[in-house]
């Protein structure tokens, strides 16, 4: 039986290809002629054939820049969340310990400075020992292995890694195409500069790609910071990244490492002391796990899965969704965003007084949303969900607070807002206002009967609803108090809407256009929750009392306008995008404008401050300067408190988030079971109670008042409603009957 072949003879392997390739050259001259220096004249027919083959290689190789993690950062600049395909942050030599350049010069190639790229005696002498039957040596150069890992990751950052080879994969035309593009990159950079690369490149042990990562990972420090111990076990580890991964296998890192010291020494870049010191130096790791993604966010999951959504839905961001995904997980990225650290832990820490993560059996949800008046800064974004809860807890992948979609159609991952009850009304008194109407007007709120023949004002559509008892199943429109309260008689304007009276928003209401309200509306930003390109539907008459679903952070941007003297401004989450550059790329703006008259604006301001006097907020009241408006709708399904000061405008939300239509009463919440849950208990107690923790870090002064004329003492009482004026029959949902 014939003797099996060596694989360093055997011709069938790539070894074997390889090794006869340099054999045949260096016979011919070729390795010394073809791989040092220029290629020159050669006789005999196999040193031509060989240079050909050689010199018809490629020689240029871009060295672009390497996939780096992505940082989006909190407004201080505090780290919020890590995007990454490969986790890495570059950086430049300089940054990194002398010890681990020496370190991993000394292990991976000892001849670096004095080669070309290839050292010929190392691969040499790695064949000779291999024909002897000893043992494989590497004889691959520190630009050979960067080489490799700019071909290799280069493919799987580009979604091809199926076409990397490596090892015993590689034909003889790559491994002599990584020889020859390793003599091109020494001749274009210098040392330093292709040591920096490789060690930004070169891919550690647990995912850490470059020296940076590995330094983070496995000790907590930067790069420049290593000491010589740290040093030699990192630098022993990109040999073979699993085998002596010092947390899976700290035995083979532990003699490694020790390998690594004693070539040092040998090396003449350690001296015995330090050499003794560091081998009697134990391993000791400081492990830092390198999150991915927001489901692993330091804080504020939801917001960074907002900001994240407008990155990867805008076009400005690359032409498609997997170019910016490419970005965002590639670009190195340094996302800085408007969420404000202390607001977000103040707002989140809220939740375990009424609904915490872990004793909610009902699933009662609730958020808490801040903006900044006159930025558009969304300063705070909480939930009492988790995108990835443990067992136990409340798993949900949609954001409470935001829109469902944006304006081109593209998932924001919200829930496309709630039914906002009452908090809807301050928008019927601002047109109100804006019509010329006064603040103390006298309106006729005892009027409960609104048949569906009633025709209301409408120039750009039709609105048609029916609360008439004479028409069963259809009930006569009632307030908070039901059927015996005793506000159904003539009030002020003001005293409609501070005490959140149906009738009395209906009565101002039948006396204006609705088209009018709806434009109101939406110069304050108020648009429906599942389609921002689609106003609030005052198609029913119900609507006017919050049967219409708005996102809690659109209903803060709103009433942000009001906040602000009548400026609104579009609510924003990224102040900042940069690469890892420094090229700054655009962020979408506030598109901060005068929609709203400022007197309108002072005007509802003056009446929502009395919401926390004398109206349905009294038990919820600020210890600065403030206003709000609560809100609940039909079995208390859906219950809000929208308030604010002259800097900071919170929405508090408490409701049922998958199934809508679900009443809250009776549910746990505050750990107690109670029979009734309106905008002012729960929802109103969280705003309160956040709102005093940290309003007084913004604008607290008092508000300005509305003109004189503007308030105008009672008139005499305006008629009533006609009710024999015809409309359409309609279908809408009854209107709500609390706050």
């Amino acid at each position: 039986m014939a003797a099996k072949k060596h694989p360093i003879f055997d011709t069938a392997t790539t070894l074997g290809k390889l090794v006869l390739f340099l054999g045949v050259s260096a016979v011919c001259g070729v390795l010394v002629a073809g791989l040092m220096v220029p290629a020159v004249a050669l006789t005999g027919n196999t040193a031509t054939a060989s240079i050909s083959f050689f010199d018809d290689l490629p020689d240029e190789m871009t060295v672009g820049t390497p996939a780096q993690s992505s940082k989006v950062l909190a407004s201080d600049g505090s780290l919020l969340a890590t995007f990454y395909n490969q986790n890495r942050t570059e950086v430049s030599l300089d940054a990194i310990s002398p010890f681990m350049k020496d370190a991993i010069v000394a292990i991976e190639d000892a001849r670096y400075y004095e080669h070309g790229g290839i050292d010929a005696k190392g691969l040499l002498r790695a064949v000779t020992s291999m024909a002897r039957g000893g043992d494989r040596q590497g004889a691959s150069t520190i630009t050979q292995q960067y080489v490799n890992n700019i071909i290799i990751q280069t493919l799987e950052a580009n979604g091809e890694g199926d076409k990397a080879k490596v090892g015993s994969d590689k034909g003889v035309g790559e491994k002599v195409r990584e020889i020859k593009l390793a003599i091109a990159l020494d001749k274009k950079y210098s040392k330093d500069e292709i040591l920096q690369g490789y060690l930004n490149w070169v891919l550690f042990a647990n995912g850490n790609y470059g020296i940076e990562s590995a330094s983070s990972f496995y000790f907590g420090v930067s790069a420049k910071d290593l000491t010589l111990p740290q040093s030699a076990l990192l630098a022993g580890v990109v040999n073979l990244p699993v085998y002596y991964d010092p947390l899976a296998n700290p035995e083979n890192a532990l003699s490694r490492r020790n390998m690594v010291l004693d070539r040092m020494l040998d090396l003449g870049k350690i001296d015995q002391a330090q050499f003794d010191a560091a081998v009697a130096t134990p391993i000791e790791l400081n492990i830092q796990t390198h999150k991915n993604g927001c489901t692993t966010a330091v804080r504020g999951e939801y917001f960074c899965q907002y900001a994240t959504n407008l990155i990867l839905n805008d076009a400005a961001y690359g032409k498609t969704r997997a170019d910016r995904e490419k970005l965002l997980f590639q670009g190195g990225l340094t996302i800085t965003t408007t969420l404000n650290p202390a607001l977000q832990d103040a707002a989140q820490a809220q939740f375990a007084n009424f609904t915490p993560v872990d004793n909610n059996p009902d699933q009662v949800g609730q958020s808490l949303v801040s903006v900044q008046p006159k930025t558009g800064q969304i300063l705070s974004m909480a939930q009492n969900t988790k995108l990835n809860a443990p067992e136990g807890q409340w798993s949900n992948d949609y954001n409470f607070n935001v829109d469902r979609l944006d304006a081109q159609g593209q998932s924001l991952g919200g829930a496309g807002g709630f039914d906002v009850g009452s908090t809807i009304k301050p928008f019927t008194f601002a047109e109100w206002l804006n019509s010329g109407h006064k603040i103390n007007e006298i309106v006729d709120a005892s009027v409960r009967r609104y048949p569906a023949t009633k025709q209301w004002t409408n120039s750009c559509g039709v609105t048609t609803g029916e609360y008439d008892s004479s028409k069963p199943p259809s009930v006569d429109l009632q307030n908070a108090d039901g059927d015996k309260g005793s506000f159904y008689k003539q009030v002020t304007a003001r005293e409609g809407l501070y005490n959140s009276l149906n009738t009395a928003t209906f009565a101002t209401a039948a006396k204006l256009d609705i088209c009018n309200i709806q434009k109101m509306m939406t110069a304050t930003g108020i648009h429906q929750g599942n389609d921002p390109n689609l106003p609030y539907n005052l198609d029913y008459a119900s609507s006017l009392l919050g049967s219409g679903e708005v996102a809690p952070v659109i209903m803060a941007s709103a009433f942000a306008t009001f906040a602000s003297g009548g400026v609104h401004c579009d609510p924003i989450a990224l102040l900042s995008i940069t690469n890892a550059k420094g090229d700054k790329f655009p962020v979408p703006g506030a598109n901060c404008q005068q929609t709203v008259k400022p007197e309108v604006a002072a005007g509802v301001v003056s009446v929502l401050q009395e919401v926390l006097v004398r109206g349905s907020g009294y038990q919820i009241p600020l210890k600065f300067p403030a206003a709000a408006k609560t809100g609940t709708t039909n079995d208390s399904q859906q219950t809000w408190t929208t308030g604010f000061t002259k800097g900071l405008v919170t929405t508090s939300w408490l409701g049922s988030a998958t199934n809508k239509n679900t009443s809250n009463n009776g549910k746990l919440i505050a750990n107690q079971r109670v029979d009734y849950v309106d905008g002012a208990t729960y929802a109103g107690k969280a705003w309160q109670g956040y709102m005093n923790q940290v309003a007084g870090s913004f604008d607290v002064a008092a508000f300005d008042a509305p003109p004189a004329s503007m308030v105008n003492p009672p008139v005499v009482a305006a008629p009533k409603p006609d009710t024999k004026d015809a409309a359409k029959p309609s279908d809408a949902p009854p209107a709500e009957k609390k706050d």
